[in-house]
Order: C-alpha cells, then structure tokens, then sequence
C-alpha cells in the first residue's frame, strides 16, 4: 500500500499524496472552484481532476520532475526554462479567465502596510526593506491582463526532459499583470530568466520583473512566518531581497 504524504499543511489547506493521487482540502471552497475552472480554460498541460466533493479535490499526478524548487539550484536544462516561458506565453495568450488580480492601487496599499509591519516588528533591517520597497514601486503601473496562473512557482512547473508535461496548482488564476507570472517563476532562480525570456519570444521589461521579486518578496514575509515556512531560509526571500542591495 502506497505510504500518504504530507506535501504541504496549514490552517488554511492542506495537500496529501497517496500514489498517483493529490488530495487537496481547502477551507475556502472559492479557491478550489477557481482551480477546477482554471485548469479546464488553460491551454497548457494540467492535472486531471478524478472528483471533487467539498471541502476536498482530488487530481492525478502529472507526469516528469518539477522544474525546481526555491532554495536549491535547479538541475533543468535552459532548454526546459525556455520550454516554460513558451508554455507562460500560450498561457498570457489565451482569453481571458473571470477572476482579476490585485489592481495597482490595492498593491500598493497592501505593500505600504506589510513595510510598515516588517520595520515595526524589527523583522527585517530598515535599509532593506526601504530599498526593496523603492525597487518594488515599477511595478506598480497600469498593465494589459492577461490570463495568468497567478502563483507560478519554479515547484508548479513539470517537466519530462525539455518538454512541460504539466502546471499545477491554479488556485490564484486570474486576469493579471504577465510580468508577474514571469517574476514568481524565476524568485531565486534569476539565472534562468533569460532562457524564460527566450521562451517567452517577446521583449519585457526586465526592471518591471526585478520589482516582481521585490513586491511578491515583502508582501509574503508575514503570510509564510504565519504558516510555517522560512523565508530566511537559503535562497529563499530574504536573500532575494538581500539580492537588490
């Protein structure tokens, strides 16, 4: 019998696999409606949903190894990462989903109130989250949506040698800013945006992305001490900020 594994648990949802089968449990039934309707729109490879009985979600596994993980140096060729930027392009191509992302108003607010707690609560040394702060503010322009995934982690891309065999966890899709998707693939991994680039095929703006990582990095600080991971781990968010100095 197949062992069960905790792949990730805390108050608000929790991922178990069993085999070939994930069994996501949600305490926000929205979220796992979006992720149903998501995978059904995107013109990318994605999980095959087996039922669904609220609160949980069961999908199959997706074929290949995922392209990395945060933290660790990704063994993929350029040739995957260009093959995942083509993928995000077909993606940012489609229609376009119902749900909208976070405007540039909203961000802003959120970021000047997440800043405010860091320095406060001394979590985080003035100079750095000034500075990240600065960084972040490119992105806060008007941007064209598109269809994006919304929480595009090097872990959610799947690939089987230089071909993306499947992108998981869609819970955040929405009608976004295309540069997003591009930054939270590449957070840690800055090495590898230019083979996303080229996958891409089109010219962006690589300030606007480089703000990505600073934005995305302030704003989660609270959210992953809260529920259990360590952004000051190698790698991770503390060095990607560390990395605009």
């Amino acid at each position: 019998m197949d062992e069960v594994q905790v792949v990730v648990a805390h108050s608000e949802r929790a991922t178990l696999r069993v085999g070939d089968v994930f069994l996501k449990v949600d305490a926000d039934q929205a979220r796992l409606d979006v992720e149903v309707e998501a995978m059904a729109l995107a013109p990318v490879p994605t999980p095959e949903v087996l039922w669904r009985k609220p609160p949980a979600l069961a999908i199959a596994a997706v074929p290949g190894t995922a392209l990395g993980l945060l933290g660790e140096p990704s063994t993929a060729s350029p040739a995957a990462w260009a093959a995942a930027g083509a993928a995000i392009r077909k993606l940012h191509d489609a229609p376009l989903p119902p749900w909208r992302s976070r405007g540039p108003g909203k961000l802003a607010a959120d970021l000047d109130a997440e800043c405010e707690w860091l320095l406060a609560n001394d979590v985080l040394p003035s100079d750095l989250v000034t500075r990240n702060r600065q960084v972040a503010e490119a992105a806060l322009r008007p941007w064209d949506p598109v269809f994006t995934h919304g929480d595009l982690q090097i872990s959610h891309v799947f690939v089987d040698g230089d071909e993306v065999t499947g992108v998981i966890d869609w819970s955040e899709a929405s009608q976004g800013d295309a540069l997003f998707d591009l930054a939270i693939l590449t957070l840690g991994h800055e090495e590898h945006l230019g083979d996303v680039i080229a996958g891409y095929g089109t010219d962006v703006d690589v300030d606007v992305i480089r703000a990505w990582w600073s934005l995305r990095s302030l704003l989660a600080m609270r959210w992953l001490a809260e529920h259990g991971f360590d952004p000051s781990a190698p790698g991770c968010e503390v060095d990607v900020l560390r990395a605009r100095m």
